[in-house]
Formats: structure tokens, sequence, C-alpha cells
């Protein structure tokens, strides 16, 4: 008997997300699946980053400080980012990050829902021999189970216009240039964490604070396992999958550089609780599997909170080391906390 192998009959459908030309300010998608944090979910989450924050890793030490057991903020981010690319699957390059805030700590076992909205078109200066593109600035919000805010912040994706549709037909001018700027503090400490455990139990947990202006460095680190994370946070962008997609392969996830430069920062900073928010991020330029990523964190302002801890304004400056030379890819200001 033989096989033959057969040409499927019927209509062909592209199965993916909209182009720019799809667009509109003030639509809205909000049908990526719901994501339960789970413990394996961190684990893996974990092995790729190697992030050193404490009160992921130690359920005791969270349990006393917090009450349970608390999701890593980056997981929380990365997650809600990969919801969010249902609308960014064709994404040729992701700018920028503005204005995120951790409302809310999720804990182990939440389940987050994310919520994303167009609310800037700006298309781009056309360039001989390429195809037509624009940005999108959109609006990420994500809930918990109980429909708790957990997230708020801006990022603009860089998106093609639809192969065959006249550029023209579909130009767009929106000023993107204040969108999620503004967005700072005051920043708190979250609801029923107790400071003074923390300083207790945690070894150099009451040291001093370095002074503004220092510039802390601990040491690199190299990127491997990029489609993993990309799939392990349900990040259907092409560019992070599909090789083809670019002359030079795929692109890694922007939030896996802004993991290691996090990583980085809690080398440095031993004896950091959390991340409260982020001011901004710009990816300065490409990251590949395989570069080395070291950063300089410049420390900036400290401010008191209520109740006790310190609000630590930071910035990760993050260059990647290859073959042929040297390359800044990250520009990241962003406040933790501060036993």
């Amino acid at each position: 008997m033989t096989t033959e192998n057969t040409t499927p009959q019927g209509p062909v459908v592209e199965v993916g997300g909209p182009y720019f030309d799809d667009l509109a300010v003030g639509q809205v998608v909000d049908d990526a699946p719901s994501v339960t944090l789970t413990e394996g979910l961190a684990a893996a989450h974990q092995a790729i980053l190697g992030d050193r924050l404490r009160l992921p890793l130690d359920h005791h030490l969270a349990r006393a400080v917090t009450g349970g057991t608390v999701a890593h903020p980056g997981l929380v981010t990365d997650v809600a980012i990969g919801q969010s690319t249902v609308v960014t699957h064709h994404v040729r390059a992701n700018l920028f990050y503005r204005g995120l805030r951790l409302l809310a700590a999720p804990r182990i076992g939440d389940t987050l829902t994310t919520r994303t909205e167009v609310v800037g078109l700006r298309s781009t200066t056309p360039r001989p021999g390429r195809a037509a593109t624009g940005l999108a600035a959109l609006r990420v919000t994500t809930t918990d189970q109980d429909g708790r805010a957990v997230l708020d912040f801006h990022r603009c994706a860089m998106l093609p216009v639809a192969e065959g549709v006249d550029p023209e037909s579909c130009a767009r001018a929106d000023d993107l240039a204040t969108i999620g700027t503004g967005q700072g503090g005051p920043w708190s400490v979250p609801e029923g964490w107790d400071l003074r455990v923390y300083r207790e139990r945690v070894p150099g947990g009451d040291a001093p604070l370095p002074e503004e202006g220092t510039v802390l460095r601990a040491g690199a680190d190299v990127v491997t396992g990029a489609p993993e994370l990309a799939r392990l946070t349900l990040n259907v962008a092409r560019t992070h999958h599909d090789a083809r997609r670019s002359a030079t392969g795929r692109l890694v996830y922007g939030g896996h550089t802004i993991g290691l430069a996090l990583s980085q920062a809690t080398r440095a900073l031993p004896a950091m609780l959390t991340v409260l928010g982020w001011h901004s991020c710009d990816h300065v330029g490409p990251v590949r599997e395989g570069d080395t990523l070291s950063s300089e964190v410049v420390v900036g302002a400290a401010v008191d909170l209520p109740g006790g801890g310190v609000a630590l304004d930071l910035r990760s400056l993050v260059t990647a080391h290859r073959g042929d030379g040297d390359a800044a890819v990250l520009d990241w200001s962003y406040t933790v906390l501060m036993p």
C-alpha cells in the first residue's frame, strides 16, 4: 500500500493577531487565557533568570513577613506582558514600557487576567526596501481572580502593515511622547507586610543604603532559555519563536533582558524585598540568545515610607557582550522596596 501526500482542500486562514492597519484607538482585547501562578511556574521562571529576591524564594520568610507565599514581581509582569501579546503577535520590536505600577503583591495560587487597550497609533517613516510599519501604544491592566487591580502600565510595539494594504490608507499621527509618563509614586509598602520581621530575620536587613549616585556592578549572565521563557509566559510574538521572521534570527523577549538586569540588581542589593514599579524601560538594542549581559546599577533617590521601609530609585544600564563587540541594549529606571 502506498501513501500519497495530499494538498489540503479549502480556504487557508492565517491564524494570529492584528496588523497595524487592523488597530483603532479605543480597541480592547481581553481574550488571552487567564494564568494561575503556581510553584511550578515560579520554579521554571527562576531557573531561566536566577533571581535572588528572598521573599519569593523562602516561603517561611514570606509567610512571616507577608502572611502568605509571594509571587515574584518579575513573574507577574512577564505573565501580563505575555497575555498582552495577543495584540502584538506580529511585533517587529518593542520600543518601551512606561509607568508600570504593581498595585498589589500577588501570591502563589492567584490567577491573573489581562486587558489590553489601544491608546495611540503612529505610522513610522517609510524606508526604501522595507515593509511599512507603525507604532501601537497599549495600556495593559491586570487583575486577579477577585477583580483586584494588580498591574497597570503602557507599552509600545512596532507592528507591520499587512501585505497588500496601502500604508496611506491606515496612516496615523498620534503623539506617543507622553503616553504612560507621570505615573510614578507615591509608593507604599504592600498591605499587610511586616518589614520589622524582615529586618530581624535577614542578614544585612538593617544595613545602610549606598549613597545616591553610586554605581553598582554585579557580574554578568548569559542569555539562555529564551523561547522557553516566552512560552512559559504565553508570549506569542512570532519574533521570539520563529527565526525566519528576521535575517539575524530570533529576537529575545525584552522581559528576559529586564529579568536578568533585576537578577544582577538583587545581587548588588541583597536585602531588596520587591519591585514597586517602573518609571521607564527603553530597549535601545536587540538581544540574541547566547549574548552575555552585564549591567551598571545607578543608585538614585531614597524615600522613607510611612510605616517603615524605603523606596529606592534605581537605573539599570545593560550592555550585551558578543563576539563582534559590545552594545547597549537596555535603559531601565525603576523603584524597589528596601527594608
